[in-house]
């Protein structure tokens, strides 16, 4: 028995510490299993892919793309970074969790880290091709076959991704309320004027960071619509309107969820009343809904690259093709008319799944070489 116990007239330790121990215990035990998990999935990613995804004739990792700043050792730089990132952030949850419980913040770090289940669709629906040298889940496994290439282990830390623009948004806002009388817009539409400035930020932020990992050899956007997008046509195209706007749909939500009013509810905890779910445990109604709200969110951003994919808009092809070691990804067939040498991969959707139920169609390769070709480089 602590010193820091409370005894009862009955001399048993009292109730709610002994519920704040046994918190403590489980936190500690989910902590060391997910690093564990970690530790193994990392093991078993060293692994180069498989036939399905490798190109048979080519051996080693060539490459015919100058990463950034000619650094050549980016990769490791990100998944050293990854590991670092994952074990403090682990650290952080638990110290958080023993100090302050159940808080709206961990709460949703959890959601933004679970929607990581949705990653491999949500490559596929925009053309995100990851570099196959990275550490990379199993490709085996059905959901994780769904990803161009592979499914990169570095998702794990996407929970800075999607939550941290909520911080910079939040205190933007208040830094206003503060200068505002009450009856003024900010006062009035805080959830609104928190969505907009969660979109603006998260805007930013999106632009900056994928631009700058595209540079690096992370991944890169197979095909993009001319339109709205950068560097087209090149290994670094972005589709900077489609991707850094659509982003923010899981952006905004995850941040406006854990809005506290001036009665010091927050959103989610609201909505969770509202709908009578689960009354008589608030913080994990209110944990539901955030995680149901978030993956809709995920969804409706995947829907739309879905749509943009039906549509057969993107039509720009990243040349030359950065993964020589790894087979192209081409399931319209767009890479093979510009000139681009196989062997190619329609992916594991390439059917209806992608507006073409016929599946990848019969190209003939242009007779000048096209675009993508050895003689056009």
């Amino acid at each position: 028995m602590t010193s820091e116990q409370t005894i009862l007239p009955s001399g048993k330790p009292d109730t709610a510490q002994k519920r704040s121990m046994a918190g403590s215990a489980w936190a500690w035990l989910i902590a060391v299993l997910g690093l564990s998990a970690v530790v193994a999935i990392a093991w078993n990613a060293r692994n180069y892919p498989d036939a399905r995804v490798g190109n048979p004739e080519v051996t080693g990792a060539p490459r015919p793309v100058e990463p950034l700043f000619g650094f050549d050792h980016w990769l490791t730089v990100l998944q050293v970074f990854t590991i670092i990132a994952v074990v403090g952030l682990t650290a952080a949850f638990v110290w958080g969790w023993r100090k302050y419980g159940a808080h709206p913040v961990w709460l949703m770090g959890l959601v933004t880290t679970i929607i990581v289940w949705q990653d491999p669709i949500m490559n596929w629906a925009p053309y995100a091709v990851y570099n196959p040298r990275l550490w990379h889940f199993p490709e085996s496994w059905p959901l994780v076959s769904l990803s161009p290439t592979i499914e990169p282990f570095v998702v794990i830390g996407y929970v800075m991704f999607q939550l941290g623009p909520y911080f910079p948004a939040i205190w933007v806002l208040r830094k206003i309320q503060a200068r505002r009388p009450v009856n003024s817009f900010v006062w009035r539409h805080p959830l609104i004027s928190l969505s907009l400035w969660i979109l603006f930020v998260g805007f930013i932020i999106d632009m900056i960071l994928e631009v700058t990992l595209v540079r690096t050899g992370m991944y890169i956007y197979a095909q993009v619509i001319p339109f709205g997008s950068i560097f087209v046509g090149t290994p670094h195209q972005f589709p900077l309107l489609w991707e850094s706007t659509l982003v923010t749909l899981v952006m905004i939500p995850a941040g406006v969820l854990i809005y506290r009013d001036d009665t010091g509810r927050t959103v989610a905890e609201k909505l969770s009343n509202r709908v009578r779910l689960l009354s008589s445990r608030p913080v994990l109604g209110s944990f539901l809904v955030m995680l149901v709200i978030v993956n809709v969110a995920y969804l409706v951003y995947g829907a739309a690259f879905t749509a943009i994919k039906w549509s057969g808009a993107a039509t720009s092809v990243a040349c030359p093709w950065p993964y020589p070691d790894a087979k192209v990804f081409d399931p319209q067939g767009y890479y093979e008319k510009n000139g681009q040498r196989g062997p190619f991969s329609a992916g594991i959707w390439s059917e209806w799944m992608s507006g073409q139920p016929a599946g990848r169609p019969n190209v003939e390769p242009p007779a000048d070489g096209g675009r993508c070709g050895p003689t056009s480089r």
